[in-house]
């Protein structure tokens, strides 16, 4: 590998390889740091009528996220589409299995083939980078099952890398942290409702008010678990009576700060 070129260039040469071969495209877009790298790429690469991105509108994704994908993608000059998912009316996502997020992914993919085939794009791409493999990740069946591509994995891409690369083009997401869908802060076998996502998502954004970006509010009945950075959490603290009253005006009757800190995928540790 010559000097001069880093390991993150020879990927994305890959990635373009890959994405040129695929000429006609329908993009899974969350509006976070992957997918938004992956947006950019593809409309460059594809041009801006053989690409379009759509954002999954629904209970399970905070309000400010659609927003921001949105904003993004027009910033991209990408063709973007909102559309609205149910989840909430597959009583197997509500009631929150170990594998509700292979119906979630049912649900989007579900609906995207659709709009594939209407609009004759040839592949449906997500942002499945090659670290996620190392997640617990039920959506991946979801994947093979409708034949998903993953460009980001097929050219080896890992979140740093992908960071990297969105910083040197000046994309809004490069630091954006890792995203979830709401239903992530609720233990397995607990049923998902509209009501409780909208508690979780209400706490969470209280909590960014204070200059905390990485938050994970768990919802375990009466009690509210955050996660935060072990940094950040002095700035908890120092809130403490303002977060408690505002958490107790939510309908939590306990509100508790995790030890251990914040770290993804933490409801998956019972697994």
């Amino acid at each position: 590998m010559p000097e001069n070129r880093s390991r993150e260039c020879w990927k994305l040469i890959k990635l373009r390889e890959i994405l040129k071969n695929l000429k006609r495209v329908v993009i899974a877009y969350s509006g976070g740091v992957d997918s938004t790298f992956l947006l950019k790429v593809a409309k460059d690469i594809l041009g801006k009528e053989n690409v379009l991105a759509i954002t999954a509108d629904s209970p399970i994704h905070p309000d400010e996220e659609i927003k921001s994908a949105k904003k993004i993608a027009k910033k991209i000059g990408a063709r973007h589409l909102i559309i609205k998912t149910k989840e909430l009316k597959n009583s197997f996502f509500v009631r929150n299995s170990p594998k509700r997020c292979y119906y979630c992914k049912r649900e989007l993919f579900t609906r995207l083939t659709k709009i594939a085939k209407k609009k004759n794009l040839s592949f449906i791409l997500d942002g499945t980078n090659s670290d996620d493999a190392e997640d617990f990740r039920p959506g991946t069946k979801a994947v093979k099952e409708f034949k998903i591509r993953t460009p980001l994995k097929e050219a080896k891409l890992t979140k740093n890398e992908i960071r990297i690369l969105s910083k040197r083009m000046n994309l809004p997401t490069w630091n954006k942290p890792s995203l979830t869908c709401l239903a992530t802060r609720f233990p397995y076998g607990m049923k998902i409702t509209e009501k409780n996502l909208d508690k979780v998502y209400q706490a969470e954004k209280f909590l960014k008010k204070f200059g905390i970006q990485r938050i994970r509010v768990r919802h375990h009945n009466q009690i509210a678990r955050i996660e935060v950075l072990t940094e950040d959490m002095s700035k908890i603290l120092k809130e403490r009576k303002k977060i408690v009253s505002r958490f107790k005006g939510l309908g939590y009757r306990y509100v508790a700060v995790d030890l251990e800190g914040y770290r993804s995928g933490s409801m998956d540790e019972v697994l």
